[in-house]
């Protein structure tokens, strides 16, 4: 789906463990790496000055990614300094990504609530409300984990078979758009399937009559499965019943999904804490990794 990508990492994240997996990567048609650390200014001094020391440390580490480069792919490395606020590591981001034109961000983002992510910020939420790129969010805890075998696998595999929870709604008629726009030049060997969930949650008597039927979302969804099909993907649906966050959740375990794609201009606003948003949820709870998709304005 995706040439150009961008991987962002505070060295906390597991994020840095990618630079060993370069070939990998390449395998599903990238074209360009460019991974990025964003070296705070030292806090002792009157004078803020560049962490000669951090920066050189951070350099070596992410050189490893030059040492077994495909012919077919770039890899570069962006070191930007500066403060350690949210705005300003956000900011460094999108500078890199308007550099290099970058299609896909890479992001490391612990599992948290909507009140943590208000309190302390979240570097996600200032880049989801300020950039058209999409976001891959991934989660520490998991990359930290994988063993360098089962990492190589997932890199080649990134984005292999994604879940797009569907409901007829303008943001998921939108994620839909997206897939189907990026399919029809998409490397070979990246996406192969997709999975088009629709959960119908509960509602009292009075709202029943106004929601759709089961059979009315099979026949929505096979609409939409017929458009991805012409592409040459394999598309598979599903309808069920309860709770959206917990039956995704669900449908990634029981179908092997490599990613669940979301898209809302809600997620990481101030009104999101009065009415949360699915995707905002979803980025925050989810353990599968999340392609969020910025609206189109």
């Amino acid at each position: 789906m995706f040439h150009r990508l961008l991987i962002t990492t505070d060295f906390t994240d597991g994020l840095h463990r990618l630079v060993n997996f370069i070939p990998a990567l390449a395998q599903m048609g990238l074209e360009q790496v460019v991974f990025l650390h964003c070296v705070p200014l030292q806090a002792d001094r009157n004078i803020p000055q560049v962490d000669v020391q951090r920066q050189a440390a951070a350099k070596a580490k992410l050189e490893r990614a030059l040492e077994n480069c495909p012919s077919n792919l770039s890899v570069h490395i962006e070191l930007p300094t500066g403060l350690s606020s949210v705005g300003a590591r956000a900011n460094a981001i999108l500078a890199a990504v308007k550099k290099y034109q970058s299609e896909l961000i890479v992001v490391g983002t612990s599992i948290h609530s909507l009140l943590n992510e208000k309190l302390f910020g979240s570097t996600t939420r200032e880049l989801a409300q300020k950039t058209s790129v999409p976001l891959l969010i991934l989660r520490p805890q998991l990359v930290s984990a994988y063993t360098d075998e089962e990492l190589s696998l997932r890199c080649q595999h990134l984005l292999r078979y994604l879940l797009i929870p569907y409901d007829g709604s303008p943001s998921g008629q939108s994620v839909v758009n997206y897939i189907e726009a990026q399919a029809k030049n998409r490397p070979p060997q990246s996406l192969e399937a997709c999975m088009l969930c629709w959960v119908l949650e509960k509602a009292g008597r009075k709202e029943v009559s106004l929601l759709p039927t089961a059979e009315d979302c099979t026949q929505l969804l096979q609409a939409q499965q017929q458009r991805l099909e012409a592409l040459d993907l394999q598309v598979n649906i599903d309808v069920r019943q309860g709770n959206a966050i917990a039956e995704i959740q669900q449908v990634a375990l029981d179908f092997d999904i490599s990613a669940i794609v979301v898209s809302s201009k809600h997620f990481g606003r101030l009104w999101e804490l009065s009415i949360p948003s699915f995707a905002g949820e979803m980025v925050r709870r989810s353990w599968h990794p999340i392609l969020f998709i910025p609206p189109i304005n």
